[in-house]
């Protein structure tokens, strides 16, 4: 049975009041003390439970996902018996807001503002599935998720009764590309976030997905940046 972690990256250097997105920006001191406990419960789980992690771990280009996916290999390689490398692919970033990456929220509805052809944006377009800004390679989360989602299918975790496959990215395109698995509901992306570091794992069994270890972050109300 395919067996997937979704790992969140660790607390990193957030410009604030920016929508993560391709931020460059490295873990703090905190975030990596806290992605290291994270992974060693996890690999306490393992040890016990029998499942194996996959050699390789995916995780976004993200520096701090990356950072995430190296800690987690660190600890995790004495559990796995081929050497365990990370893979980083373009595919599990987080949603693009294209050419207005790195922009402050502020900024960002400053610029749509000052376009006569574009429209006001309306009040939750940070977190809105369906919105998409309208600026060259803007994704909306969907898309985003889509875009996860569609890299995850791809691997042969899913061809064959293999080992738990790490995934290490971000928060909404993870939410999302659970969504186009079949692991949530659509109603469940908004009232669901992930930890920084912790894997959510589940199995693809017989009648749908079983959740192995670790649990989703339930929120009161949506993130203002995620």
């Amino acid at each position: 049975m395919a067996a997937l972690a979704f790992i969140r990256h660790g607390q990193y250097h957030q410009q604030p009041d920016t929508p993560s997105a391709l931020q460059p920006h490295p873990l703090t001191g905190e975030g990596e003390a806290e992605v290291r406990g994270q992974a060693q419960q996890f690999a306490d789980w393992l040890a016990q439970s029998g499942y194996q992690p996959e050699p390789v771990i995916h995780c976004s280009t993200l520096l701090r996902a990356w950072q995430t996916a190296e800690i987690y290999r660190q600890v995790l390689q004495d559990l796995c018996p081929d050497p365990m490398r990370v893979q980083s692919v373009s595919a599990l970033c987080e949603r693009s807001v294209g050419a207005l990456a790195n922009l402050s929220v502020s900024e960002i509805e400053a610029i749509v503002e000052r376009d006569p052809r574009l429209d006001p944006l309306p009040d939750n377009w940070k977190s809105d599935s369906q919105f998409r800004l309208p600026f060259e390679g803007a994704e909306s989360h969907l898309e985003a998720g889509q875009r996860v989602a569609t890299h995850l299918k791809a691997l042969p975790v899913f061809d064959a009764d293999q080992g738990v496959q790490l995934i290490v990215g971000h928060g909404a395109s993870i939410r999302h590309a659970s969504y186009y698995l079949n692991v949530i509901k659509f109603s469940d992306i908004k009232r669901l976030s992930m930890f920084h570091g912790h894997p959510v794992v589940f199995e693809k069994q017989h009648h749908g997905w079983a959740r192995l270890f670790g649990n989703w972050k339930q929120r009161q109300a949506p993130d203002p940046i995620d």
